[in-house]
């Protein structure tokens, strides 16, 4: 293969500005439905009752999470044949757009029916924009774009929890959130004409001899590929069976007397969730991919318990246990583009990270299926729930030893 030509600084610019984009409105839109589910569900099935709401957020969020794994493989899958900017441009036309028809739905079934959907564009978006950025910027700055990647969707997060602080979502208002949604269709039309392709994946194209999938579990890779599908399970059941109820839990605690609570939550974990998307990469150059994130989980750990098992009311308590649990549990969001763009060669590089990020989604889904269940169990505890989910943590602590070690390694051609 001969050396790609390196990009110029207005292309890596534009690269950048395009993937964090891209993935800070894939924020927002991940960020609206936890604080629309509760009053949607409450006006769709005609009742306060947490026991009927929280199965429901489960299974919705669980088609969610199912269509981000699903999309994560389509989408790397093109952009490993098409080209990363135009799969991109799709991923995010799609994911706006159909989080803007969450605005017709009538019944729990057809809200994630058009959330399934628009997850597929959101799992997409991920694995295109890092494959972009890293292939387009020099290796030493790897671990600085990580952390914008990684930074991006938590300024999403903190950007509509910020909104809806201001302006609370209501049973009579919640359409029109998700109507916003599709604002970011307008992105796409930037990328699509401004944003240059990647050189790296040009010049891969013309020596392509065996199909992504085919190679990311072939006897080379298999191994990596599943290691990594159970890195990504970790941080993200973590995040979206438990951290992400915080805001549920917060509006259960003040009941009518806070409307703001749960846009004030969100805002709050979501400035915690930026700082944790520069510190994961950054612990990950210091100390070695594999200690950072042992360490990630041993403190994902401690202060989801602390926060679970000690908070009972909402206040200053609740609030500083919700930044810091969101900075340590999105630390991981700063790791994994560091990490998983090291473990494939370019050929196979969106599919390869875009399936173990996403696939992880299909077990997170598991959990927030047995987080909503949880709630039932417990008499509508989401506290207590999200205690015991939080025990995965236990297992990343172990298998990342399995894990390759790729500190101060080239990004594999």
């Amino acid at each position: 293969m001969t050396t790609p030509l390196a990009p110029s600084r207005r292309a890596q610019w534009l690269v950048l500005t395009a993937a964090f984009l891209g993935w800070m409105f894939d924020g927002v839109e991940m960020g609206i439905f936890p604080i629309v589910a509760r009053p949607a569900l409450q006006e769709m099935l005609g009742t306060q009752a947490d026991q009927q709401v929280g199965p429901w957020m489960g299974y919705i969020t669980a088609l969610f999470l199912l269509g981000a794994a699903s999309g994560g493989l389509v989408f790397g899958w093109l952009g490993d044949k098409i080209g990363r900017v135009r799969a991109m441009t799709a991923s995010i036309l799609v994911y706006s757009l159909f989080t803007g028809a969450c605005y017709l739905a009538q019944a729990p079934w057809q809200l994630g029916a058009f959330r399934f959907v628009a997850a597929l564009g959101m799992g997409g978006e991920w694995s295109l924009g890092v494959a972009l950025v890293v292939e387009c910027w020099p290796d030493n700055k790897r671990p600085l774009m990580a952390g914008l990647i990684g930074a991006a969707s938590n300024v999403g997060y903190a950007l509509i929890g910020l909104v809806t602080w201001m302006v609370p979502v209501r049973p009579d208002s919640w359409r029109w959130v998700m109507l916003a949604g599709a604002a970011p269709a307008l992105l796409a039309l930037f990328i699509s004409f401004f944003v240059p392709e990647s050189e790296r994946w040009k010049e891969s194209v013309k020596t392509r001899t065996t199909h992504p999938l085919r190679e990311i579990f072939g006897p080379a890779l298999r191994s990596t590929t599943l290691l990594a599908i159970g890195f990504s399970s970790v941080a993200l059941i973590g995040t979206w069976a438990s951290v992400q109820w915080l805001p549920l839990w917060a509006d259960k605690m003040v009941g009518k007397s806070l409307p703001q609570v749960k846009g004030i939550t969100m805002f709050t974990l979501s400035c915690g969730a930026i700082f944790g998307g520069f510190l994961g990469p950054w612990i990950g150059a210091v100390m070695g991919r594999r200690p950072a994130y042992c360490g990630l989980c041993a403190a994902s750990l401690v202060v989801c318990a602390v926060l679970y098992r000690t908070v009972t009311d909402f206040g200053a308590a609740f609030l500083v246990g919700a930044f810091v649990a969101g900075m340590v549990t999105a630390s991981f969001y700063g790791w994994l583009p560091l990490y998983l763009p090291e473990l494939f060669p370019t050929r196979a590089r969106a599919t390869g990270q875009g399936l173990c990020y996403n696939a992880g989604r299909v077990l997170a889904a598991v959990g927030a299926i047995t987080q909503g269940q949880l709630v039932s169990l417990f008499g509508g505890s989401y506290a207590r729930a999200g205690a015991v989910i939080t025990l995965v943590y236990l297992v990343g602590m172990g298998l990342i030893w399995f894990g390759k070690e790729t500190k101060g390694k080239p990004l594999p051609e």
